[in-house]
């Protein structure tokens, strides 16, 4: 277990960012696994990229133009690990500029406005999203939340996360060697140990796949056994983080652009045509759609 301490700096903000936001995100979206966090603190523990060992951090933000990390694990990864949470916060992308969008679009203005300082909130790393990708494929949400928790709880490490005790997931070395998983559906034990491996090799780096161009990548990406342009785009946008990506995969998202556009018929190329005005935030914009329609539909169930 890591209980090594050591409070860190800051990370600069560009453009509206509200931690609060991420963390009411973080906490209704089911696969992280996030509990209710202290007012104003959003808490995460993860395996750290490439070098996989578990870690911890705290974050607070002291003002809108800054957050402070308190970083908990071994001191000569505190640099790695501040660098790690800004890309899980969107934090790594100067969002000065994501106002114009709205400008743009009108559509995307009032977005903006339901969701003040909200960026997306991504999976620790590409390797997790990949993961997800394969434990959610084609099985209810439900069904992959539980798989998720039960690998983490079993393979993963605790952390104490300033007095918080929290599991971080599997690193790669240890799905590389995984048995058979009651509940766990046949074809995914041998996609998750491929995902494991590539991890391990190098083969899910977010610096290296957010320098390629997008659809690059995708291509790359859909090499992964089980991994299609749905899965792909999952790993690219909410693991690595591209900020300019419209899901062309992402059935869910084009039937909530539908209906905020008033068009019933549009085709997945008439939707990428629109999302055009919202470069080069597509995948910020999309998030928000996302967002709005998941919050639309817990209201109406």
């Amino acid at each position: 277990m890591t209980t090594i301490t050591r409070p860190c700096g800051e990370i600069a903000v560009h453009g509206e960012f509200e931690l609060a936001a991420a963390a009411r995100f973080l906490t209704g979206f089911a696969p992280a696994g996030q509990p209710d966090s202290e007012p104003r603190a959003l808490r995460v523990a993860f395996a750290l990229d490439g070098e996989w060992t578990p870690v911890g951090a705290v974050l607070r933000q002291r003002s809108p133009g800054a957050l402070t990390v308190e970083v908990h694990g071994p001191p000569e990864h505190t640099e790695a690990v501040v660098a790690q949470v800004r890309r899980m916060c969107s934090l790594d992308v100067d969002g000065t500029a994501f106002p114009e969008a709205g400008d743009r679009d009108p559509v995307v203005s009032l977005l903006q406005g339901l969701h003040p300082g909200l960026r997306p909130v991504l999976f620790a790393s590409p390797y997790e999203a990949a993961c997800w990708a394969v434990l959610s494929h084609r099985i209810w949400m439900t069904q992959a939340v539980r798989l998720r928790r039960r690998l983490t709880e079993r393979y993963g490490t605790e952390v104490d996360v300033g007095g918080s005790r929290l599991r971080s997931f599997p690193a790669p070395a240890a799905l590389a060697k995984l048995g058979y998983q009651p509940g766990l559906p046949g074809p995914k034990l041998p996609r998750l140990r491929a995902i494991a491996e590539a991890a391990a090799e190098g083969m899910l780096d977010a610096a290296a796949l957010r320098a390629m161009p997008a659809e690059e990548a995708l291509k790359q990406l859909q090499l992964l056994p089980g991994v299609g342009r749905f899965s792909a785009e999952l790993i690219l946008i909410r693991g690595a983080g591209h900020p300019d990506v419209f899901p062309r995969g992402e059935t869910r998202l084009h039937e909530i652009m539908r209906d905020a556009y008033h068009l019933p018929d549009a085709g997945v190329a008439e939707l990428a045509e629109i999302a055009e005005a919202w470069a080069p935030f597509r995948s910020w914009v999309s998030f928000l759609f996302r967002v709005e329609g998941e919050a639309r539909m817990r209201e109406s169930r």
